[in-house]
């Protein structure tokens, strides 16, 4: 992977070199603050653009909230307040239903590999650009801080487990999907995941990603994980305004366009690396259990999902687009 990413950066480069010198400076938000590890990466990113670009892209990275609130960015984007954004492109559920379905489709993916795969080969970048066009966006590529884990006091291994656990869980499609699997979803903010945990409140918690839940003291209190996840794994879109995409010289969009794929793997492979570290670390203690799901298991889960991704699919022409794809994806891949 590495031998194949360094060809695509010299091949990138080369082509940046050969069209007329001309300078692009961009403004970007992202939808994380200052610090967190994924703006960390986008930072380097950044970094990788101007490398990849020989110099003629220059963009400015802010963190969230710096010019206009996580939900602003593409009116901003559209018109020209900023030029780009790389987010969680579920927070524009409120604008069609098919973002967030396209995003974060609760129990579809169980590795970040099959998401891109989707997004790149199965459909996924075509329906992007049918949804954001319209806004005045451009699709260029896709990342995601990788598939979070379960945070579990109970053991785990199979849907049946499930029954009557008493899960936190965000509202909308995930506690959905939940209380569908036989759960019982509660509604409470991230910031009362461990006391609640710790007081018996619930039972388990939709969370975040094994090495941050482990640093967290997650697994002391809650020692029966499930890892890898099966719910949940975020689609982060990179894209910026399509009239200056237009505007900008074939070769630097195919190295801008090299340079998300070089972001997204180095991110997918060092918060993986970091969460097989935590992993065992939480497995050397004695006292935690890491439970992995089989595929069977798996299956079941994004089955019963599928039935509430139907009925978002319900909301709009383009949510039923995305279902279709989705599906047709999932099934020729014999994950449903």
């Amino acid at each position: 992977m590495k031998r194949n990413l360094a060809a695509t950066v010299c091949a990138a480069v080369l082509m940046a070199g050969t069209a007329s010198a001309q300078d692009f400076t961009f403004r970007w938000q992202s939808s994380d603050p200052a610090g967190n590890p994924n703006y960390i990466f986008q930072q380097g990113w950044t970094e990788t653009v101007k490398e990849m670009t020989g110099g003629r892209i220059a963009i400015d990275l802010m963190p969230v909230g710096s010019i206009v609130d996580y939900k602003e960015t593409p009116e901003a984007i559209a018109a020209g307040i900023l030029d780009g954004h790389i987010t969680d492109t579920s927070y524009f559920a409120g604008k069609d239903p098919a973002f967030g379905l396209i995003a974060n489709p609760v129990g579809a993916w169980s590795d970040p590999a099959q998401m891109i795969d989707f997004v790149e080969n199965g459909g996924g970048k075509e329906l992007m650009n049918e949804l954001i066009n319209p806004y005045g966006l451009q699709f260029i590529g896709v990342s995601t801080p990788g598939l979070e884990a379960f945070v579990s006091a109970v053991p785990l291994d199979s849907v049946a487990d499930l029954a009557g656990v008493k899960v936190r869980s965000p509202e909308g499609m995930i506690a959905n999907v939940f209380a569908a699997a036989g759960a019982a979803p509660v509604n409470l903010p991230s910031s009362e995941v461990y006391t609640s945990l710790d007081k018996k409140v619930i039972d388990a918690a939709d969370y975040s990603v094994f090495s941050v839940n482990q640093e967290l003291g997650m697994n002391d209190i809650a020692p029966h994980p499930v890892y890898p996840g099966f719910h949940s794994l975020p689609l982060i879109e990179v894209s910026m305004n399509k009239e200056k995409w237009d505007a900008l010289p074939a070769d630097l969009q195919e190295a801008m366009i090299a340079s998300v794929k070089v972001f997204q793997q180095t991110q997918i492979t060092t918060l993986k690396e970091r969460d097989l570290e935590a992993v065992e670390a939480a497995k050397a203690s004695g006292t935690v259990t890491v439970h992995n799901w089989s595929d069977e298991e798996r299956t079941k889960f994004r089955t019963i999902a599928r039935a509430e991704w139907e009925k978002v699919a319900a909301g709009s022409e383009m949510a039923g687009k995305v279902f279709t794809a989705l599906n047709a994806y999932l099934t020729e891949k014999g994950m449903l």
